[in-house]
């Protein structure tokens, strides 16, 4: 699924930078080189770093 069309930042792209270590979205988007543009993606990254997180924590 596609989280960033002005990025074209895929959900598995997302959920790989939290397992990385990104704790926000900025920090996915900085992963890849990339910036939020519109920001209408940064709720549903947000979401699935914050999912990403707690299946790593538990």
């Amino acid at each position: 699924m596609v989280v960033c069309v002005c990025n074209a930042l895929k959900e598995r792209d997302v959920r790989e930078a939290a397992r990385s270590g990104c704790q926000n979205p900025l920090a996915a988007y900085a992963a890849f080189g990339r910036k939020p543009q519109c920001g209408q993606c940064i709720p549903f990254a947000r979401a699935l770093i914050a999912e990403e997180r707690a299946a790593h924590a538990a």
